[in-house]
């Protein structure tokens, strides 16, 4: 299996290079990911100005651009044979409830299933009370081990997910909470889950620079989120990895039904 490994935290992060030293023992892989962080990026593409590309040591490649940017080009120009599965990841944070409509971490793994190409979004959970993890979470490995056994498991899912029949239209949002570490080894508890809902609080924070002027962090640490039976929130708050699977047609089709009754027609 030909695997491409992309992220949003940067070719150098920790996440995927630890991931890749991982499947590297059993799949034909490629890093080809953005050269800096590029987090909350979401799925922007870079088409108003050339971009480079860095090959840093064989199979590992940077690109001075965004997560889609870097799957793009590498899908289109540095791979000689079309990959077989894309993951994007391991990020550093959760990707759950609304942050999939932001992060590059998930656009990614989406311009991967735009394509046609089974593709899955992974990421680590260390948010330990952030509000993604509870406050009193026992995180028994430092960062590096955790990313480690994160890894195994992506392993596993990436062979089986490549084996299956699934949609090509369909990614999978993967979230592995850190206090998943603490499981027996190679044992990881995991549940099919549906997409959350999170409040920021103070979204937009303003503040006041030296001169009088006012600047804006946008950005929040209250957070609140819904009660969903099921979701992606409350599975990994309850230390259980969520398998999200996220579709591509965003068609709101019981909204369709109810604007069939609604008439928009200019009235004389």
């Amino acid at each position: 299996m030909n695997i491409l490994l992309s992220n949003d935290d940067g070719v150098y992060a920790t996440g995927i290079n630890v991931l890749y030293d991982e499947l590297k023992k059993k799949y034909d892989v490629t890093i080809v990911a953005p050269d800096r962080e590029r987090s909350a990026s979401s799925h922007s593409l870079t088409i108003d100005r050339p971009l480079r590309v860095n090959e840093i040591k064989p199979n590992i490649y940077s690109v001075d651009g965004t997560p889609t940017d870097a799957v793009n080009i590498a899908v289109h120009s540095i791979l000689k044979t079309r990959p077989d599965l894309i993951i994007s990841g391991i990020n550093y944070g959760g990707n759950i409830c609304d942050d999939i409509i932001y992060s590059g971490t998930v656009s990614a793994a989406m311009e991967g299933a735009i394509m046609g190409i089974k593709s899955i979004a992974v990421s680590l959970v260390v948010n330990k009370g952030g509000g993604y993890l509870p406050k009193d979470a026992s995180l028994e490995d430092d960062l590096e081990t955790s990313f480690m056994k994160a890894s195994k498991f992506v392993s596993n899912l990436a062979s089986v997910f490549n084996e299956s029949g699934f949609s090509e239209n369909t990614l999978l949002n993967v979230n592995i909470p850190q206090t998943i570490i603490k499981k027996e080894k190679n044992h990881f508890e995991y549940r099919i889950t549906k997409q959350g809902k999170r409040y920021f609080e103070d979204f937009v924070v303003e503040k006041i620079d030296p001169r009088g002027r006012k600047y804006y962090w946008i950005w929040g640490k209250n957070i609140m989120f819904d009660d969903i039976k099921n979701s992606d929130y409350e599975t990994v708050h309850n230390g259980l990895i969520s398998i999200t699977p996220i579709h591509l047609d965003m068609t709101n089709y019981n909204a369709m039904e109810k604007l069939k009754n609604i008439d928009f027609s200019i009235k004389e």
